[in-house]
C-alpha cells in the first residue's frame, strides 16, 4: 500500500524559495505509469494542480506557476520535491503530495489522483 509523508516548514517569508519534500514508502516513484504531483488550496479557493513529474523523469507544470515552480525527484530515497519561487502572502496554501495514474495538466477534475498525503499548511508571512 503506497503511502506518501510531506516534510518541510511551515512558514515561508516573502520572496523566499518554498521547499517541500514528499517521501514515498511502500511503491518506487519509477514504476510505470505514476504520475507524483502537488496539489495545493489556498484558503477559501478550491483544488490547484501545481505540477507533476513522472515516472520517467518528466515534468509538467501549471502555465501560470512554471517560471517559479520546478519539481524534481532523488530515485535513491524514493522522493520528489517542490519548490516554488519568489512566493508571496498569495501563495499561503495546504499543499499535497499526490499520486496519479495520470498527468494534471487536464486540470484537478481528471479523476486520476488515488493517493493523497495529510498535506502541509504553508503560511508565506513575515
Amino acid at each position: 500500500q503506497v503511502q506518501l509523508r510531506e516534510s518541510g516548514p511551515g512558514l515561508v517569508k516573502p520572496s523566499q524559495t518554498l521547499s517541500l519534500i514528499c517521501t514515498v514508502s511502500g511503491g518506487s516513484i519509477t514504476t510505470a505509469y505514476y504520475y507524483w504531483s502537488w496539489i495545493r488550496q489556498s484558503p477559501g479557493k478550491g483544488l490547484e494542480w501545481m505540477g507533476d513529474i513522472a515516472y520517467s523523469g518528466s515534468t509538467y507544470y501549471r502555465p501560470s506557476l512554471k517560471s517559479r515552480t520546478s519539481i524534481s525527484r532523488d530515485t535513491s530515497k524514493n522522493q520528489f520535491a517542490l519548490q516554488l519561487s519568489s512566493v508571496t502572502p498569495e501563495d499561503t496554501a495546504v499543499d499535497y503530495c499526490v499520486r496519479g495514474e495520470a498527468t494534471g495538466t487536464g486540470g484537478i477534475g481528471c479523476g486520476c489522483f488515488e493517493v493523497w498525503d495529510q498535506g502541509t499548511l504553508v503560511t508565506v508571512s513575515s
